[in-house]
């Protein structure tokens, strides 16, 4: 029974909190990863020059924005399922055989005994991790620095 508690033991102690925190860790990354692919974006925006009739507009002055991103939830699922068995199994065959013959007598015994200790252990595991991700609109604050910009260069 010993083996049997240390594998329970190593199934019921897995790294759950690690689990979560790379998964925080990821999302952080990844965040970041995708705002900095707006700002890049946005300043391709800005040095891409359109020409309309006899005026020259980049794309942020004509109301084009990057898009920017945002994880909404994320989630994680493990899924562990254990069996252990474990079995004993004794037998003990004993046999006699007796027998007499012109007046010799003869006696013979046998004994036959077995013992079998059985572990058996299977495990099986599944996990996933998901995020969501949602189109948000500019910041407020970038939108308005870019009004007033094109309002200051149409004067």
């Amino acid at each position: 029974m010993p083996e049997t508690i240390a594998v329970t033991r190593a199934l019921v102690t897995a790294p759950l909190p690690q689990i979560i925190e790379k998964l925080g860790l990821a999302i952080a990354q990844a965040q970041f990863a995708l705002d900095t692919n707006s700002v890049e974006l946005a300043k391709v925006m800005a040095e891409t020059e359109v020409d309309i009739g006899d005026e020259t507009y980049n794309l942020l002055s004509l109301g084009f924005l990057p898009s920017f991103y945002s994880f909404s939830e994320a989630t994680v699922e493990a899924k562990l399922s254990f069996t252990m068995t474990e079995s004993t199994e004794t037998s003990v065959s004993v046999g006699a055989s007796v027998g007499v013959s012109y007046g010799v007598f003869m006696a013979a015994a046998s004994v036959d005994v077995s013992y079998a200790r059985k572990f058996s252990v299977s495990t099986e595991g599944a996990s996933s991790i998901a995020a969501r991700l949602v189109s948000l609109p500019a910041p407020d604050v970038f939108t308005q620095i870019l009004k007033r910009n094109f309002e200051q260069s149409i004067e």
